[in-house]
């Protein structure tokens, strides 16, 4: 203990020394970062010295990210500094009832920056409160990844526009309580990207920016034990470069990981967020998260390091953007996810388990696993959030743990090749119209892409699609957490099937579910009578009950058994569990399902239905139309 007391202090004056020499070099002292320096240096340097306390040069590289870090605080917008400061007071904000998720990709819903300005209005009659931009930045065309290919965290895609004006719509967004989200794509670059090129070119120091090896021998080592990714764009982990050594390109053959066991690839990537938080981005989506961290011997995935990486990363925006928040992107084992929610490394975290299993329970009109999940899995630690969707700019993966499924008597396996028929119309009766992504028909295994309206069957029965639409959200919307849209889920917005024409997405079926912005279909949302203004109208008034509803803000959620395998429920008792609380029940069936007066013994016997204002007498039981929803103001008894 003594050593360990010693060696931070050690560290403390090194770090003071080289504040002290930036600031006679012409920074600015500032009492604000002073402290905020006094009350996380500690946590900083012991994450930093875990990861890197091996090298003789870790207390030195520390200063300079604390020197870096001072410099970024210094240029930060005095606006943004008053929203650090009301965020710190507030740390909760993100965990409002008011709080309502949006997400499109700009050139394809607005043309570029200034046409995503220009619907702020409808942004704000949807109510929206927090907008996700896709991957926006400088990308090499055609081979960009939807964007997840970055040339330059430093420039927006001419195409869209520039940073000046990313950050004016930044401005003007959060001028109307609407916060900005962008993609952050830490695991690789871009093999434009200038750091890549100078790798490419011999430069030593970016060499070892990269994972890159003169021969096959490491590579073949790391392979024995890294699963294959995308085997159809590359096999292994490894590509060859043009001069005959290799890199390491996870995904795709032209994005080049990054190497986090030097401490300038920290720094750098430090830089980064940092440079966009003060462009005014509030929250960033951390990119692929799993992956950050590597070893040999390992799986290379979901590693002890990635989360101490996700840490330290928390701990230098703390001193430098306090406000800034991480979303995690983990698409992997339900139990790997959660390891990732936590205040300290991503306060907000996409649902992917829940959103597989509203998927599984529209298919097989059984809401068994979904029920599950949510006794078993959805409770996550206080000053975190869900970011919950009823489906997203990638494909659908079963992401259900097979142990679960197996208590419940069913086969993982099977039963993924079941929704993979089901959701592509290979099975007989199937109300769905999914596209393939990465099918395998020999293994039987396969992803399915398709717009939310398409998937609930829109193109099939049109009355039936938007019952399936607003079921979906149903549970979205009030399991806890913020609810976020695709924009153009809203009006119903089916299928592009002449995504393959435009140069680049031949080859990636996702393409099929980011379509254009449907300028007829939002120009029905008004008109009840059709199917977009039923979807529109549904979506309101769920957002309009939600917002004023006190017990559906946060997370917490305590499951409820219906005895019925197709109606789900679960209960919102709000924040201090006191007095009424929301039990919300949702029929899966396509069928109408009588629940007895026992259902309900535990509460009084008055309930009203917040989104119809019915009244209902639980002691006489209920009984839910084919798809119906309700949200339920009970008394427990």
């Amino acid at each position: 203990m003594q050593e360990s007391v010693s060696v931070y202090e050690g560290t403390s004056r090194y770090v003071q020394a080289a504040l002290s020499r930036a600031r006679q070099a012409g920074l600015t002292p500032d009492p604000a970062f002073d402290q905020r320096l006094d009350r996380h240096l500690p946590l900083l340097a012991g994450l930093f010295g875990s990861l890197y306390g091996s090298r003789s040069d870790w207390q030195e590289q520390l200063a300079a990210l604390v020197v870096q870090s001072a410099r970024s605080w210094h240029d930060r917008p005095a606006d943004l500094k008053a929203l650090d400061a009301e965020r710190e007071g507030s740390s909760s904000w993100f965990q409002a009832n008011t709080m309502l998720g949006g997400v499109c990709y700009v050139d394809r819903y607005a043309e570029n920056l200034d046409g995503v300005r220009a619907r702020i209005p409808y942004f704000k009659e949807l109510g929206l409160t927090y907008l996700h931009l896709m991957p926006l930045f400088l990308a090499p065309e055609p081979h960009s990844d939807g964007g997840y290919a970055v040339s330059s965290y430093r420039e927006v895609n001419p195409r869209l526009g520039t940073m000046e004006q990313l950050r004016s719509l930044a401005a003007e967004l959060r001028s109307n309580g609407i916060s900005l989200v962008v993609d952050f794509i830490f695991n690789h670059t871009s093999d434009e990207h200038e750091w890549a090129r100078k790798a490419a070119a011999g430069d030593p120091d970016f060499s070892d920016y990269y994972w890159i090896f003169p021969d096959r021998t490491m590579p073949d080592a790391f392979e024995r034990n890294v699963r294959e990714i995308f085997p159809e764009n590359h096999p292994g982990s490894f590509i060859r470069m043009a001069d005959g050594r290799w890199v390491w390109a996870t995904f795709h053959t032209y994005q080049w990981d990054l190497n986090y066991s030097n401490p300038e690839v920290f720094r750098a990537m430090a830089g980064e967020m940092l440079f966009l938080a003060n462009q005014g981005v509030e929250i960033l989506r951390m990119d692929a998260v799993a992956f950050i961290w590597k070893q040999l011997g390992t799986s290379c995935e979901n590693l002890p390091e990635a989360h101490i990486l996700l840490r330290a990363f928390n701990a230098v925006c703390r001193l430098a953007a306090p406000s800034l928040l991480f979303k995690s992107e983990a698409i992997v084992h339900p139990d790997e996810v959660a390891l990732y929610i936590d205040p300290a490394e991503c306060q907000l975290s996409y649902n992917p388990l829940q959103m597989a299993l509203i998927w599984d329970s529209l298919a097989t009109r059984d809401v068994s696993l979904l029920a599950q999940a949510l006794k078993r899995r959805h409770s996550i630690p206080a000053g975190t959030s869900w970011v919950n969707y009823v489906r997203s700019h990638d494909d659908i993966g079963w992401t259900f743990a097979d142990e679960d499924a197996a208590e419940l008597g069913i086969n993982g396996f099977d039963h993924r090749r079941f929704l993979n028929s089901f959701y592509v119309n290979r099975f007989p009766g199937s109300f769905a119209r999914g596209v393939p992504f990465q099918d395998n028909p020999r293994t039987g295994d396969c992803r399915i892409s398709g717009t939310t309206a398409s998937l609930c069957g829109m193109e099939v029965n049109p009355a039936e699609g938007v019952e399936r639409i607003l079921l979906a959200h149903s549970v979205a919307f009030s399991t806890g957490g913020i609810p976020l849209l695709y924009l153009g889920d809203e009006v119903g917005q089916v299928n592009d099937y002449s995504y393959a024409q435009e140069p680049g997405h031949e080859e990636d079926s996702r393409w099929v579910h980011r379509p254009r912005f449907p300028k007829e279909q939002y120009a029905r949302r008004t008109e009840p009578a059709t199917p977009e203004g039923a979807v529109f109208a549904g979506l309101q008034r769920m957002i309009k009950v939600r917002s004023g509803t006190p017990e559906l803000a946060g997370t917490r959620l305590i499951d409820f058994d219906t005895g019925n395998r197709s109606v789900l429920a679960y209960q919102r008792p709000g924040s201090s569990g006191e007095g009424s609380l929301i039990l919300a029940l949702a029929n899966f069936s396509d069928f109408a399902q009588a629940l007895p007066a026992a259902t309900f013994g535990g509460y009084s016997p008055a309930a009203v239905d917040l989104l119809s204002e019915a009244a209902l007498q639980l002691d006489e039981g209920v009984t839910l139309l084919p798809r119906q929803y309700l949200w339920l103001r009970v008394t427990p008894l």
